[in-house]
């Protein structure tokens, strides 16, 4: 049964609340810092691609979606907070009664927030660096954003479903295991499944714009493409994590809950 690492998701929340009335300010910063974690996945996944990108190689997807794995282990044991895993976690506890949706909203809208800010943060410190400066080196990345940044809008929304439901999965699956090896083996695998899936998480999506847009882009990247894309992956994404985890395991684990609680 999932009663066990639900109460942990529950307790999870409560602990993210406990930060965030405790210090705005650290709640926020928590916030940068998983988007900044994200970022290092998605320079090391696009670097990666580009290799094979070049090459027209069959490989360009499945080498980047491994190396973007290594987001999902920094978020989960370097610490961070995310608005798409916040989706199912405060949802959740909101529907236990643990949370008024008041102060949900509220979480959702502060980590939202600080995960834009950790993103250009993140896309500023890449510019310096130099690193993608050259065509041979950042073309795969504005192929992928190109792509993100004109696609029709109600693919993006279904996509976002899909990729959070996916997502949301990824951190709540291996709180049933004990062993630090096969959590992060799970982990990985299913952010491997939603990167070469396709689908679109908002906050890696953020990461990515604001790179591309701080390096010499194509007139086909834009702001106006970030508006495009975000909007809809975002609602996507909380319908994700909010519905498909928060309401889906509540609704089928209530009768199991009432009689442990009694």
């Amino acid at each position: 049964m999932e009663h066990q690492p639900l109460m942990n998701v529950e307790k999870l929340a409560l602990k993210k609340h406990g930060i965030y009335r405790h210090s705005k300010i650290n709640y926020l910063l928590r916030s940068m810092l998983a988007s900044m974690f994200i970022g290092f996945g998605v320079i090391v996944a696009f670097k990666t691609g580009n290799f094979f990108y070049t090459e027209h190689s069959p490989f360009t997807y499945p080498m980047a979606a491994i190396t973007f794995g290594a987001a999902i282990i920094l978020i989960s044991y370097g610490g961070g907070d995310l608005f798409t895993g916040n989706t199912f976690y405060f949802t959740f506890a909101a529907l236990r009664k643990k949370l008024k949706w008041a102060e949900v909203v509220k979480l959702w809208g502060m980590s939202y927030g600080g995960n834009i800010l950790g993103a250009v943060a993140f896309a500023l410190l890449i510019w310096l660096t130099g690193l993608f400066n050259d065509t041979t080196v950042n073309s795969f990345l504005f192929s992928v954003v190109d792509k993100k940044m004109n696609a029709p809008t109600m693919e993006l929304f279904f996509r976002a479903v899909l990729c959070n439901w996916l997502v949301c999965l990824a951190f709540f699956v291996p709180m049933s295991m004990k062993a630090d090896g096969a959590k992060m083996f799970a982990m990985m695998l299913f952010v491997f499944c939603f990167f070469i899936s396709g689908y679109e998480h908002s906050i890696a999506n953020m990461c990515t714009f604001a790179i591309a847009l701080v390096l010499n882009h194509p007139g086909t990247i834009s702001y106006a493409g970030v508006i495009h894309n975000l909007i809809p992956v975002t609602l996507g994404n909380l319908i994700g994590g909010a519905v498909f985890m928060g309401y889906m395991y509540y609704y089928v684990n209530k009768p199991f809950g009432e009689e442990q609680e009694h």
